[in-house]
């Protein structure tokens, strides 16, 4: 058996189910990750929703983007607001949420509607995009997916840079509001049990 299925074998016994980590490209959700989604403990990491690379102007920013940083497009506002219906819909608990400041980050959380963020900077970009992400940063967000809450998800908000520094291996190919779903691996640590793309969520509310 591999050492990353051994991994996950182990902290899915209580669940007394087995679920592979989705490769990048693979479509779906599986339904054992949405069983323990639903009974909480797990640990929800995202990019946030799709953002075009050139920040607005003026007259193409929104009313409260008043720093003129990037922000969602149409598609990202409405994958946003259909993950978030899709969460509820599958009565999914999402206690806390940890955010990026950055505005896109922040407009994500608005639009699925999730409970009001805690803003950290750890989450954030430096203000320069993909090159403002250093190791500490990594670092803090291993250590934050490691942190499971009984009876209730945490979901976290931030930019690719952030999760490749922190999970590098898991991260790879990881797409605008693609989600990683981490749960508890039996030794004080962290398993990935799945990957989701923001457009699977509806899928299997229907």
């Amino acid at each position: 058996m591999k050492p990353w299925l051994r991994m996950t074998c182990v902290a899915l016994l209580g669940f007394g189910v087995l679920v592979a980590p989705r490769a990048p490209g693979q479509t779906g959700i599986p339904r054992d990750v949405l069983m323990a989604l639903q009974k909480g403990g797990q640990v929800i990491v995202m990019r946030h929703a799709r953002s075009p690379q050139a920040v607005p102007d003026k007259a193409t920013a929104n009313a409260d983007n008043t720093t003129l940083e990037r922000q969602l497009d149409e598609e990202g506002r409405a994958t946003a607001t259909a993950m978030g219906n899709a969460l509820r819909a599958m009565k999914i608990p999402i206690g806390a949420v940890l955010s990026s400041p950055t505005y896109r980050a922040r407009e994500t959380v608005r639009w699925a509607q999730l409970p009001t963020p805690q803003l950290r900077n750890e989450l954030g970009d430096g203000g320069q995009s993909m090159q403002g992400v250093g190791a500490a940063q990594g670092d803090w967000l291993r250590a934050q997916v490691a942190q499971f809450r009984r009876g209730t998800n945490t979901f976290i908000v931030t930019h690719l840079p952030n999760i490749s520094a922190a999970f590098p291996e898991d991260a790879q190919g990881i797409a605008d509001g693609e989600a990683l779903v981490f749960g508890p691996d039996g030794k004080g640590g962290a398993t990935l049990l799945a990957r989701i793309r923001i457009e699977d969520w509806p899928t299997l509310a229907r």
